[in-house]
């Protein structure tokens, strides 16, 4: 069984995916998914599940997705939907694999997207609350701005070398894969507020104010429109990673979501 081991590999029919497990202080908590960010893996979270699963009794969950860490590589270029697929078929496949009962989503910039996605456009049994860490349900020109940035750092600068601790060989998979798609003119266009409504568990979009991929009218979307209701905690002195930036406050705030759910 792959909860016996805390790393390992998922074979999930048409990929294998890396993962992490964290074994559960209080079994009877629902298990804490976490899926990373447009340049992540399971490495880029560091220790901060660890201290969320602590904090809270639950197991957690976190894995790379295909094209990213030690996971199965992807063809290039991604297409513009590619977290539609991630949100509407992988994460369901994935949850059904694993079996592990009631779950809370806590997903990161394209992780917070794929898990709004899955929550609303899914039946998405499971699924007892989102956790949205600096979540994306449109594009604007301040993403579009920092995300030409991020590319001309990888390709002059030390970026890529840096992600390759994370990636290993599928390092121009990951970066190019995100950026090439976020980067694509008719990326303008992506939008995934139609999923917002669908919504019928708490989420909570915690997101810094100094975010420099995204503004005010991602989270007052979010809390306009999610169908059964969204908390918006807003950190200063914090850009577009709060679990970094502002570690103390953000686990407070997922400890107090995750208890307030059961």
């Amino acid at each position: 069984m792959w909860r016996e081991h805390q790393h390992g590999m998922i074979e999930l029919s048409d990929q294998r995916l890396e993962y992490r497990w964290i074994h559960p202080h209080a079994p009877e908590r629902p298990t804490l998914v976490f899926l990373h960010e447009g340049l992540g893996s399971v490495g880029i979270w560091r220790d901060f599940p660890d201290k969320v699963a602590e904090a809270t009794g639950c197991g957690a969950f976190l894995y790379s997705r295909a094209g990213y860490g030690r996971s199965s590589p992807v063809a290039l270029p991604r297409p513009l939907t590619y977290m539609h697929h991630e949100g509407l078929d992988v994460l369901p496949r994935l949850l059904a694999h694993l079996k592990l009962g009631p779950v809370v989503l806590a997903g990161h910039s394209d992780g917070a997207s794929i898990s709004l996605i899955h929550a609303g456009g899914t039946p998405a049994p499971d699924v007892k609350g989102v956790v949205c860490l600096a979540p994306h349900v449109m594009n604007e020109a301040v993403c579009v701005a920092s995300i030409q940035k991020a590319k001309e750092a990888y390709e002059s600068g030390d970026l890529r070398q840096r992600l390759l601790k994370l990636h290993h060989d599928n390092v121009d998979c990951a970066f190019r894969g995100w950026n090439g798609a976020w980067l694509d003119p008719d990326f303008m266009a992506w939008n995934l507020e139609e999923f917002l409504p669908g919504i019928r568990v708490p989420v909570m979009v915690i997101q810094g104010r100094d975010d420099e991929y995204g503004s005010r009218v991602q989270y007052e979307s979010i809390q306009a429109k999610a169908g059964a209701g969204a908390e918006v905690v807003l950190l200063e002195s914090c850009r577009h990673s709060p679990h970094k930036d502002q570690p103390e406050a953000t686990l407070a705030a997922i400890v107090r979501f995750v208890h307030s759910i059961g």
